[in-house]
This record gives C-alpha cells, sequence and structure tokens, in this order.
C-alpha cells in the first residue's frame, strides 16, 4: 500500500513499515464476490416484493413524494426534485435509474393503472421516442398511488434504516389494491427474470374478496373472476392455454395481436386500420417491419402505409390494400411476419418472505390477501391504541371538571409544577399522563360545555373501541374489513376490461383466404344518383323487398372481379373501369342497397358538361352495347379496347347531338325504345339494328318533329310486363318552378313500328302542358327514387296509351325496374 501511495518514489520505507501480505483462494474471492452482487440484484433491484408489486426503487420513489406532500390535489413539482430527494435520503444509486423508473410508473400504456401522475414528455408507446430530461418533466402521485401508501403513518408496515442509518423507509407498502397483478412486473436480476401481466384491478379484487371468502377455493374458482391478462394497450389474447399454465405454475405464454379492421380507406380502396398493438410494442417497430417485408418482396398487397395517430382519435395506422388482393389474407401475413402479433412469456417471480419464488395466481392471490390482512390487524391495533390513549386523557379531565375548584386549590398552594402534579395523582388518583394533561389544558377548556363535548366524546371512543376490539378478536370480522375496503377500491377505481381474450386465432388451413382476390363471377351497378359498386356474385340486387336509399339501378353489366367495364358518356365515350376498384356490396345486406356504392366521376374523369348515361361490357355479351342520341340516332356495337388505351369513342355525334341512353343488351330480342320531348314513343328489335364499327355514327331511329329531341332510351323485353312513365309540363315555365302531370301506361298498348318512323303517341298535353319533362320505360315492378337517392312511392292509376295524366304531388328523378331475366312470379306495384 505504501508503495502505491508512493508510486514512482524510490526512496525506501520508513523504519516502522512492516509488510502484511494475505494469500486469498482467487476461485473463493470470486464466488463471495459474486454472491454478494448477485444477492444485492435479486434483492435490492430485479424482483418485486410479491406483497405490493414494487421494487425498492419504485417503494422509496413512492414514499418520498407521500412524504414530500406531492399529492394529487396539489401542484406538480419538477422530476429532478423528487429524484434528488430519493437519491439524496433512500437509494444509494445513479439518477438515471430513479428516473427510468419514474418515468415507466407514469406511462399509461405500460401500468394498467399508473401511479405517477406525470406532465410533460414521459416517452412514447413502444420506447420509439425517449422521455424528456428530468429537468423538463414534472410530476405527482396519482390517485392510485394515494392507495399504494394509505395508513402507511399508522404503524401498518417495517420500517427500516437507510443505506446510511440517518433516515428510515418502509420495509413494504400498505397497498390497498394488488398491485403485483394489476401493473404486472418486469426484471432481469442474477440467474433469475421476472415477467408479470397487467390485469383488470376489478377482477383481481373480485378474485382476492372470493379467496377471502372461501380460503379453500382452486385455481378454476378464481379465474372465473380472473380470465386472463388486461393489456394497458389492449389488443386480442390468441390462445388461452398458455395463461392456464402461467396461473397454475407461474410459467406460461400466450400471443398478443393487434386490433384491426377492413375499412374503405377510399373510396377505391380498402384498408387495414390497426387501433391496438400488442403489448409493449411501438408503431415505429410495426411500420419499419412493414417496410422491410414489403422492399424484401416478403409481404404483397399492401400499397401505401400511413400512420395518422393523434392525441384526438388515438392510435391509427392505416394500411391500404392494393386492388386484388384479399385484406383478410394480407392481415394474416401481417400477424405471421411482423410485431403486430408477438408472444408474451410469463415468468411470476417475486419476493416472499425474502426468498424469489415463482407464484401461481392463487399463491400471488393469498400472499396479497395475508399482507393486507396484517396491515389491516396493525392499523386496527394502532387506532385502538391512540383511542384508548385519549380515553385516558378525557376521563382524567373530566376528574378535574368535576372536581374543578379542589384541582385549582391544590394548583395555587404546590411550590412548582412538579409537586402539583404530584399531589394531583395523590388526591385524586390519577395518572402521571392525566396530571400532567391537566396542567397543560387552558382555563377556557374547563367550562360547562366542554364537559357535555368530553361525554360526548368518551361515549363516541368507547363504541370505536369496542368496534376495533372485536375486529382485532374476531378473524371473520377482519378479513370481512379487507373484502369491504377491496370492494369499495373496485367500485372506484375499476375499468373495463381492454384486452380480448380468444380460445383460438380463428384462421385455420381449411378456411385460409387467398392473397388474391379469385376471378368470380360478379355483376357492376350504376344508380340513378352515379354510385357505381359491385355484388359479391353474378346476381343482382332482389327484385322486391324493403326499399333502400339508391336502389333504382340505370344499368347492370355482368362481368367478373378481376374484369373491366366500361363508362359511356354523353359525348360518346366510353371509359375502361377496373371491377376490382369497385367497392362490394355486403352479401346480407337488408335490405339491398347501392348507398356503400362509390361516386362514378371516382373512377372516370368528365368534362364540364359531360355526364356517365351508362356502363356496358368490354367485350361481346349478349346483343352488345346500344346507344340513344338526343337527335334519335340509334347504334348498336361491341366494344373492342385498343390496346394500351383506357378510353375510345363508340359513336360519332354530329353537331350538337349528345348520348341519351346507352344500355348491355341481354340479347337481340329486346327492344329499342326512344321516348321524345313531344310525347312520341317508338319501340323496335334491337336486331333491326346492326352493328357497326366504334368510328361509325350510328343511323336513323326515331323520326323527330320539328323542335323536339329524345328524352329517355333504353330497352325492354317485349314479352316482360312493363309501364311507361310520362310527366308532361311547360317549356315556358322558369326553373324550380316547373309542375307537372304524371302518367301511367301499359308498354303492350304501345303498338311496334318500324325503325326511322315516328312512333305513336305516349302522353296527352292539356291547357298549359306543352312538352314532356321527364319519361322512362320500365318492367314491373317500377322503383322510383327523389334526387338525392331517397325512395318514393309510386301511387299512379293506370291510364290510356295517349291519355293525359294526374298531378305529381312528389318530384321524382329516376325510375327503373328489375334488368335481367323476370322472376318466376311477377308482382305489381301499389
Amino acid at each position: 500500500m505504501w508503495g502505491m501511495a508512493r508510486r514512482g518514489s524510490q526512496s525506501p520505507p520508513p523504519p516502522d513499515f512492516e509488510e502484511n501480505i494475505v494469500d486469498v483462494d482467487v476461485s473463493e474471492e470470486m464466488r463471495g464476490s459474486f454472491l454478494e452482487y448477485a444477492y444485492s440484484v435479486i434483492y435490492q433491484r430485479a424482483l418485486p416484493d410479491a406483497r405490493d408489486g414494487l421494487k425498492p426503487v419504485q417503494r422509496r420513489i413512492l414514499y418520498s413524494m407521500n412524504e414530500m406532500g406531492l399529492r394529487p390535489d396539489r401542484g406538480h413539482v419538477k422530476c429532478a426534485r423528487v429524484v434528488g430527494e430519493v437519491m439524496g435520503k433512500l437509494h444509494p444509486h445513479g439518477d438515471s435509474a430513479i428516473y427510468d423508473a419514474m418515468v415507466r410508473m407514469a406511462q399509461s400504456w405500460a401500468m394498467r393503472m399508473p401511479l405517477v401522475d406525470g406532465h410533460g414528455n414521459f416517452g412514447s408507446l413502444g420506447g420509439d421516442d425517449l422521455p424528456a430530461a428530468m429537468r423538463y418533466t414534472e410530476a405527482r402521485l396519482s390517485r392510485e398511488a394515494m392507495l399504494m401508501v394509505a395508513s402507511i403513518d399508522e404503524d401498518t408496515v417495517d420500517f427500516r434504516p437507510n443505506y446510511d442509518g440517518q433516515e428510515t423507509e418502509p420495509e413494504v407498502l400498505p397497498a390497498a389494491f394488488p398491485n403485483l397483478l394489476v401493473n404486472g412486473a418486469s426484471g432481469i436480476a442474477v440467474g433469475m427474470a421476472t415477467n408479470m401481466a397487467p390485469h383488470n384491478l376489478g377482477e383481481v379484487i373480485a378474485a382476492a374478496r372470493h379467496l377471502i371468502d372461501h380460503p379453500d377455493a382452486t385455481l378454476d374458482d378464481l379465474m372465473r373472476h380472473v380470465p386472463g391478462p388486461d393489456l394497458p394497450t389492449g389488443g386480442k389474447i390468441v390462445g388461452l392455454e398458455g395463461i392456464r399454465d402461467a396461473y397454475e405454475r407461474g410459467r406460461g405464454t400466450f400471443r398478443t395481436r393487434a386490433t384491426t379492421t377492413i375499412e374503405n380507406v377510399t373510396p377505391r380502396r380498402k384498408g387495414i386500420v390497426v387501433s391496438e398493438l400488442p403489448y409493449a410494442v411501438g408503431p415505429e417497430r410495426v411500420k419499419a417491419k412493414i417496410k422491410e417485408l414489403v422492399n424484401a418482396k416478403k409481404i404483397q398487397g399492401i400499397s401505401d402505409l400511413k400512420d395518422l395517430t393523434d392525441r384526438n382519435v388515438g392510435l391509427r395506422l392505416v394500411i391500404e390494400i392494393k386492388n386484388g388482393f384479399n385484406p383478410e389474407a394480407v392481415l394474416a401475413d401481417l400477424y405471421r411476419l411482423t410485431p403486430m402479433e408477438e408472444t408474451f412469456g410469463i415468468n411470476n417471480v417475486a419476493l416472499v418472505d425474502g426468498q424469489p419464488r415463482t407464484l401461481g395466481l392463487r399463491d400471488m392471490l393469498q400472499v396479497y390477501v395475508d399482507h393486507r390482512i396484517n396491515v389491516v390487524r396493525r392499523r386496527s391495533m394502532h387506532r385502538r391504541k391512540k383511542r384508548e390513549d385519549r380515553l385516558h386523557l378525557v376521563d382524567g379531565l373530566l376528574v378535574a371538571l368535576l372536581n374543578i375548584d379542589e384541582v385549582i386549590q391544590v394548583i395555587r398552594q404546590s411550590d412548582d409544577a412538579a409537586q402539583a402534579k404530584q399531589r394531583l395523582m395523590q388526591i385524586f388518583e390519577l395518572s402521571e399522563i392525566q396530571s400532567q394533561y391537566i396542567l397543560d389544558t387552558p382555563l377556557r377548556r374547563l367550562t360547562r360545555f366542554d364537559r357535555l363535548e368530553l361525554e360526548k366524546e368518551k361515549e363516541q371512543l368507547a363504541k370505536e373501541i369496542a368496534r376495533l376490539t372485536a375486529i382485532l378478536e374476531s378473524e371473520k370480522k377482519l378479513r370481512g374489513v379487507v373484502s369491504k375496503e377491496l370492494g369499495e377500491v373496485a367500485k372506484e377505481f375499476s375499468t373495463p376490461r381492454r384486452t380480448i381474450l380468444l380460445e383460438s386465432s380463428g384462421q385455420t388451413a381449411a378456411n385460409a383466404v387467398p392473397l388474391e382476390v379469385a376471378d368470380d363471377p360478379c355483376t357492376v351497378l350504376l344508380s340513378s344518383t352515379g354510385l357505381m359498386a359491385r355484388t359479391h356474385d353474378a346476381s343482382p340486387l332482389p327484385d322486391s323487398g324493403p326499399r333502400a336509399n339508391h336502389d333504382v339501378l340505370v344499368s347492370v353489366v355482368p362481368a367478373t372481379a378481376r374484369g373491366q367495364v366500361g363508362a359511356v358518356t354523353s359525348l360518346g365515350r366510353m371509359i375502361r373501369i377496373d371491377v376490382l376498384d369497385l367497392p362490394t356490396l355486403p352479401a346480407s345486406a337488408t335490405p339491398p342497397s347501392l348507398a356503400g356504392g362509390a361516386p362514378v366521376a371516382e373512377y372516370v374523369d368528365l368534362e364540364p358538361d359531360e355526364t356517365v348515361v351508362g356502363i356496358g361490357a368490354v367485350s361481346e355479351v349478349g346483343g352488345g352495347l346500344a346507344l340513344g342520341t338526343a337527335h334519335g340516332v340509334v347504334k348498336r356495337v361491341v366494344p373492342d379496347f385498343p390496346a394500351n388505351r383506357d378510353e375510345f369513342e363508340v359513336i360519332t355525334l354530329k353537331d350538337d347531338d349528345r348520348v341519351v341512353g346507352a344500355v348491355q343488351l341481354l340479347s337481340e330480342d329486346q327492344h329499342l325504345v326512344f321516348i321524345s320531348t313531344d310525347a312520341q314513343l317508338l319501340h323496335f328489335a334491337a336486331s333491326l339494328v346492326r352493328p357497326q364499327g366504334r368510328a361509325a355514327g350510328g343511323m336513323a331511329g326515331i323520326k323527330l318533329g320539328a323542335g323536339a329531341r329524345v328524352l329517355w332510351f333504353g330497352a325492354l323485353d317485349p314479352a316482360r310486363e312493363a309501364r311507361v312513365i310520362t310527366i308532361s309540363g311547360s317549356s315556358s315555365a322558369l326553373p324550380g318552378t316547373q309542375t307537372g302531370a304524371i302518367k301511367l301506361a301499359d308498354f303492350a298498348d304501345f303498338p311496334a313500328k318500324g325503325r326511322a318512323t315516328g312512333g305513336v303517341r305516349s302522353h296527352r298535353f292539356l291547357k298549359g302542358e306543352d312538352v314532356l319533362l321527364q319519361a322512362w320505360a320500365a318492367p314491373t315492378p317500377l322503383r322510383a327514387t327523389a334526387a338525392n337517392g331517397k325512395p318514393v312511392m309510386l301511387n299512379v292509376t293506370m291510364g290510356r296509351r295517349d291519355g293525359s295524366g294526374e298531378k305529381l304531388d312528389k318530384p321524382m328523378a329516376a325510375i327503373s325496374g328489375p334488368i335481367g331475366e323476370p322472376p318466376e312470379e311477377d308482382t305489381t306495384e301499389e
């Protein structure tokens, strides 16, 4: 040692220096030092106490904050002040360890019931963002933390000296709720580790109360109250076998899964929306893994990933799915390959009587219940002692009040206070404490009113002493008090369960969803309000049944899920639309409705004065596509999209002509129908119109009168019952003031005429009427809708072919009937 102190010096040692070298076995020294180190880590750092569920640093933080008066009804203080208080008095380690423990107790995503009420940046879910430095953040005890330290000043727990012997600290906190199970714990010691899952407060307290009432309760009895963990971040637990093992033996595993929904994130695409993640998994970790898998082409079907998380909506990750891929199959891959599904390993190791033990559910509850019974017993003994001491003083004061004159005379005749105390003890048979209390009592307290108050207080103290004595002398009453207090805690602090428990994943090899959407037959629909959608199979919407919004169809085209259809516009263009881009109507929707469709404007770019008049197949289907123009031109064409083109013209229009109708013919036997503004109706067989090429301008369809134009064009099956609806009015009326007359006629009353003829009259104008405002021809049963898509009942009496109409009571925007094969039994409209 002397040589080390004199490093570099060549002078000889002093004459009185004696060399003393001790030979030590290195293996023994290492073994002893390592055991001492391991003991310190296990008991002073890493493992929680099974009674209060806290590690020493956590216990010291809560105790110090309570001593500092940082209660929920007071203001926050800087975390640095708390850390300094804990480090200076109780915790002989670095400030970072104290602050890290404090931060975790303030994180709502880490603890089911946070014990610290933090103010500021305390990090983020999964540790993606670090908390701010302790000089910036502030904290105080939470309301739940006050339960942990409640009645700590009533001799409920033992205290021990701190590391330097100048202060004392509690060995355990009173813990008015089972913190170990509710908040869980994690820690790595030497040769052992602990990892406990959080649980629901209400469920754990229910199990603890059941154990109090039934000390011989089995694990199955307790699991009726605690079916599984309840994680702070919610999510789902898949598979409950591991939970049963953990509750029985203290070790087990289970899988946690994110909470997701499949939604229409855009009108044209579906997406997977993640609202809850597995415990201790952050969004940054999930996003990074998904991007890595997409770039490595290990996962398919994802087009974009957006993080829309904010403080108002909470966690919201939106994973957009490419068209042609099943979202369910992509979600299954995400569960399998990303942290959206994680395994949680339970290892319930905690200190019991100073020894580390692996505990099952019943063991943890029993340790807590025994601790709480001991706390209530010690608290009751302390309270009884305090009341007995007070009763002793009250009895002495009452003696003084009954003999007030004699007491005053004794005091006045005494030489000093000591003599007065001795004489009071001798004359009135008082104890030393009673005599001293009488001497310390001001004269203003010795009135008649105070005597009445003292007698009332004596009676109340006697009752409380008797009640506390009964609790201490009866184990049943003592356990009842513990159970009642736990029930009050549950009533005030319990919250609904956040984590959903599932027996299995629900996805097996037999029912696994294919990744890509199959090219199954479907039907593409266009409503009168401009909404497009597809059905889940080849069947369109039912012909009859309850009415629903947007259920009037103007076009129905058979297609396949991975096929295409074309939208025909009023300018004669046909624009390609991928069927996969269209939303799918629910298979079990009742009543059926296109309200879930998407506006056609989402799929086509239109000119300011251009509208979509119908949809058609892009390949040869039935009798092809029939078109009718405002100038009476008709054309039949089989569309054939040119290579690498998404649009082309299907008719060459002349002058200011426009397409007023486009219909996909089911066969050449159907009749094409024109209705003009001068109330002329013409229908003839579609076979009279020969198919033409895309660039052709069509041929004469109906011969129009002077100033007339085609109002409606469509196709009907002549063998099927149908109706003709016309609404008349005045061409000189101002917009918005038009009132009309509606007429309903049987389509069979209108004879077929040759192509390019004028047809027959369909409506007789009354005085003030000179034009048709609206017209339709449709098979029964008829369906009518207003401009906003709301259903309208068509209550119109059948009239003659060329008769006049009756007053229109409700405005109508569109009318149609079933499109497709006729039903087996025809129905009539109301």
